[in-house]
């Protein structure tokens, strides 16, 4: 059994559809962001750096409970775990792993800090939107290039679309943006939107 600590955000649920995909028996334990519940010790224990998604496999290496946070490690392990959605060696296992990486270090913080400005600061501010605008869609832009060239961003399906799917799922959905001019992006997202495990995971809720 594997406990899921997430919520409803974009990086929650990339913990939800890693476990749906892959069928893991696991159950969701809800940090409620907007009452704290990142902050108590208790879920400090779990994760120092008091964010979502993280896990507690009770049956990890060698049979001994794992703690793991950091979406993108979170994916890897449960790939390597299940011997699926990561090629185990080879270029194929790099190429999925730079477009993690590239969610991780670029879509994820970007998007988010756009939606910030844009959603919820008090006063929207010209300058950081239209900063964080421009870097997101150059960022959107590289994937819809990289789309245009193959149905998944590995070759394959793997945790780099479980990876790269939510913040834009989300600027689309959330956000508000129009990525009609994205339109390898936007197949790409309906495809995966399409997908049952998807279907599960985004429909959940505390």
């Amino acid at each position: 059994m594997i406990d899921l600590y997430a919520f409803t955000t974009p990086n929650g649920f990339k913990g939800l559809i890693g476990l749906e995909e892959l069928g893991l028996e696991y159950q969701v334990k809800w940090i409620d962001l907007t009452k704290g519940a990142q902050m108590t010790p208790e879920y400090l224990a779990i994760n120092p750096n008091n964010k979502i998604p993280a896990i507690v496999d009770h049956d990890g290496p060698g049979g001994a409970p794992i703690t793991i946070f950091e979406s993108g490690a979170i994916l890897t392990y449960l790939a390597e775990k299940t011997g699926r959605l990561l090629a185990p060696h080879g270029a194929a296992r790099y190429t999925a792993l730079e477009w993690v990486f590239f969610n991780v270090g670029g879509t994820g913080p970007m998007i988010g800090q756009y939606g910030y400005y844009t959603k919820f600061a008090k006063e929207k501010e010209p300058a950081p939107i239209e900063r964080f605008g421009k870097e997101v869609h150059r960022l959107l832009r590289v994937l819809d290039g990289r789309l245009e060239k193959v149905q998944f961003l590995a070759g394959d399906f793997s945790i780099a679309d479980i990876a790269n799917f939510t913040w834009p799922h989300a600027a689309r959905t959330f956000i508000g943006m129009d990525l009609g001019g994205y339109p390898h992006l936007t197949r790409w997202l309906d495809e995966l939107a399409a997908r049952p495990a998807f279907a599960r995971a985004l429909a959940m809720k505390p």
